[in-house]
């Protein structure tokens, strides 16, 4: 599982094992850490200062902002209707089917063990919650836990206390 030559790096990012991760046609921002067990799939833009905790999935068509935590164990999704196969019975080959974007907003923390379904946007400085399964976009500085994930409050509240 390696670190492909097409992955573009920013200054001073840290892959803590990069034989233990799987990356390829990406880019990852100024100092940002990768732990162990991390796929991040081709297409896939992560900003500066970000922390990719290990045995996490991101895959094609995420976008994450700068000073993101991306906690252990979370999973993306980018396709809404996924199947192994179309009406002829025949497997699905890449094209075949839709992937959706999912973006993420600068300073955004998302728990160990949540899943971000595709399609949606987490605002700036949101809290998602561990275990989590967010299926809707999330306002900016929202605390959203559950499943289905929702909003319980708001992190700038938290910070005044």
């Amino acid at each position: 599982m390696p670190v492909a030559a097409s992955v573009k790096m920013g200054e001073g990012v840290r892959i803590f094992y990069p034989d233990l991760v799987n990356m390829y046609n990406c880019s990852l921002g100024d100092q940002t850490t990768v732990g162990p067990f991390v796929e991040v799939q081709g297409g896939v833009d992560i900003g500066a200062r970000c922390k990719i905790s290990s045995h996490s999935f991101i895959c094609e068509g995420v976008s994450i902002e700068d000073e993101v935590f991306i906690g252990h164990g979370v999973m993306f999704i980018n396709d809404i209707y996924p199947r192994a196969t179309g009406e002829d019975g025949q497997p699905l080959k890449g094209g075949q089917w839709e992937m959706v974007r999912t973006r993420i907003g600068k300073r955004v923390s998302i728990g160990s063990n949540a899943t971000i379904m595709g399609g949606i946007t987490i605002g700036e400085g949101a809290l998602i919650g561990a275990g989590a399964v967010v299926t809707k976009n999330v306002p900016p500085f929202a605390i959203v836990t559950g499943n289905p994930g929702r909003v319980r409050g708001d992190v700038r509240e938290r910070q005044t206390k």
